[in-house]
């Protein structure tokens, strides 16, 4: 046999034991297509037991793959929430991509931009990052939102056909090619038509779900079937993308991630450090690359683990990918089942929506450790919603907001939502998921509320946040993209003075 015969046999021989240690399901010859399934401002899925909605696709990929029941986005709201899924950092590794609407620094890469140099095919439809700046930057990869639908459910609904876009993404994709597609609904963001839920069959006997702090008023309970209408619609798109793609054979080898960027728009849950703000639906399915599919995980997961998920599925290892130093953690183990040392994570916030004097946020950072969290806010004498003066901004407007703000200070619907905050917070989230019973307040728990401050400070430290080293304003000093000097602006004009945002 000449040399040239005995090296191909050589290839041929090692090419499936190299393919092996890339990691389980990846012996197959070509790399993953990646689904990231995103929708804006969802906290529920039939999966999970909620009778409300029914999201059958979100939950074929939780049957068929694996549901995560401690899954959480760093900072709930939309900018900074996508700005750690592109990059695999948390929003105090960020700089200006900690606030919302911010100028997205040119020094982060994206993870898409760097699958793209890789041979992946990227494309998105609907919302992709942002809002914010991103200096002309497609950070989510080429736009395909052109076709519309000419009727939705409901209005308050966007007209972007997504998954019909999604099939000229695929027509557009070289055969050679592995894609990565980024689906943002933009669903179900506000605004929603009022009893759409009603409308379209629910009954408001069938609520399964409402907060305490809310109180019981029939238009919050209105307002959560509507939201349930625009989730499902969400779930609709994803079934007919995962539709196009079993149609096209690629199904067992597309690696499909569905969840959301933060929580549900309404008092206390979206821009807000608590569980229902945080702590995000997550199912994955891949079907060559997942061990024991149709099992749930316990872990704690964090969006920072996306972007290094992505480059292991891709075989584009951190050091040659170009990013900055990546905080995350790759999701392989957990499709291995293997996963081990998932026993915390940290989430936090700075500038959400603005209405403070000089365009301040409110900063806080919290350890999920087990079934507790413990939150520190930086600046308790700020409000956490924003100045009652410029409308509380950073809660959406809605029926449940005009309900929860006829009550006044020193009740529940008034204070949870909107009231300030003491620095310390310490919640026990087996027994108050709804975090309303603060332990931190409570002698017998000091010494776990100081251990858990202890253990939060060091690991921020170790993770270079500035507000662990004096450097905290610098959050405050990051110019805001759309309305610089907002609350100066209403308090020198009068104008949206008092006013509860439309």
């Amino acid at each position: 046999m000449s040399p040239a015969a005995m090296s191909k046999m050589t290839v041929k021989l090692l090419l499936p034991v190299f393919l092996c240690a890339l990691g389980p399901g990846l012996a197959a010859a070509e790399r993953p297509n990646i689904l990231f399934a995103i929708a804006d401002d969802m906290s529920h899925a039939g999966a999970y037991g909620y009778k409300f909605l029914h999201t059958p696709h979100f939950d074929r990929v939780a049957k068929e793959g694996i549901l995560f029941n401690r899954a959480y986005t760093p900072s709930s709201k939309c900018a900074p929430s996508r700005s750690v899924i592109i990059t695999g950092r948390n929003p105090w590794q960020l700089e200006a991509a900690a606030n919302h609407q911010p100028f997205f620094p040119g020094k982060f890469k994206s993870v898409v931009e760097e699958l793209g140099e890789h041979g992946y095919f990227t494309g998105f439809t609907g919302k992709g990052w942002g809002p914010g700046v991103s200096g002309g930057r497609n950070l989510t990869g080429k736009d395909f939102s052109s076709l519309k639908v000419k009727k939705t459910p409901a209005g308050g609904i966007n007209k972007i056909d997504y998954a019909g876009n999604f099939d000229l993404f695929l027509k557009d994709k070289p055969k050679e090619k592995p894609f990565f597609f980024w689906y943002g609904c933009k669903e179900p963001h506000r605004g929603y038509e009022f009893k759409s839920g009603v409308k379209s069959g629910k009954k408001l006997s069938d609520l399964d779900f409402l907060p305490s702090f809310w109180g019981g008023d029939e238009a919050v309970r209105h307002d959560i079937l509507d939201y349930a209408v625009e989730v499902e619609y969400f779930d609709t798109h994803l079934g007919r993308i995962l539709k196009s793609i079993e149609a096209a054979g690629e199904l067992d080898n597309t690696l499909v991630i569905a969840t959301s960027d933060n929580g549900m728009p309404f008092p206390r849950f979206k821009g807000h450090p608590y569980e229902h703000s945080m702590h995000m639906p997550l199912a994955v399915m891949w079907k060559n690359g997942i061990i024991k599919p149709g099992r749930q995980c316990n872990g704690f997961v964090s969006f920072i683990d996306y972007a290094p998920t992505f480059l292991e599925s891709a075989r584009v290892t951190e050091k040659k990918s170009g990013m900055a130093a990546i905080q995350g953690k790759s999701l392989f183990d957990i499709f291995a089942n293997k996963s081990a040392g998932r026993d915390m994570l940290l989430t936090g916030r700075e500038r959400n929506d603005i209405g403070r004097p000089h365009d301040r946020g409110y900063p806080v950072r919290s350890l999920h450790q087990g079934q507790y969290v413990y939150m520190h806010n930086f600046e308790p004498d700020r409000w956490p919603c924003g100045n009652p003066e410029t409308g509380y901004r950073d809660t959406d407007a809605s029926p449940t907001k005009k309900a929860t703000l006829v009550h006044k200070p020193g009740t529940p619907e008034y204070d949870k939502s909107y009231g300030k905050r003491p620095q310390q917070e310490l919640y026990d989230l087996e027994k108050d998921p709804e975090c309303v019973n603060n332990l931190a307040t409570t002698a017998e728990h000091d010494d776990l509320k100081e251990q858990m401050q202890a253990t939060l400070f060091a690991e921020l430290k170790k993770q270079g946040d500035p507000r662990m080293h004096g450097r905290g304003e610098v959050f405050d000093a990051y110019p805001h993209s759309k309305r610089p000097g907002y609350y100066e602006k209403v308090m020198a004009t009068g104008k949206e003075k008092g006013k509860i945002r439309p």
